[in-house]
């Protein structure tokens, strides 16, 4: 019982390390046009203007290997 315990902490350790931070997108109101950079969209009312980004202030372009 242990070794398998220790087989599924070690699998989920394992797949936590290869996790990526999310990329960060501009996204714009539809309404009043203001600008906003956030990871997760903001909801109805906002598009997705450009991205992805790696920082916060949607400044250094995210690029894939």
């Amino acid at each position: 019982m242990s070794r398998r315990l220790s087989v599924c902490v070690a699998t989920l350790l394992c797949g936590a390390a290869l996790a990526a931070p999310a990329p960060w997108w501009l996204w714009e109101s539809v309404t009043s046009g203001n600008k906003v950079c956030a990871q997760t969209p903001l909801g109805p009312g906002w598009r997705k203007l450009l991205g992805p980004y790696r920082d916060a202030r949607c400044e250094k372009p995210f690029r894939t290997r």
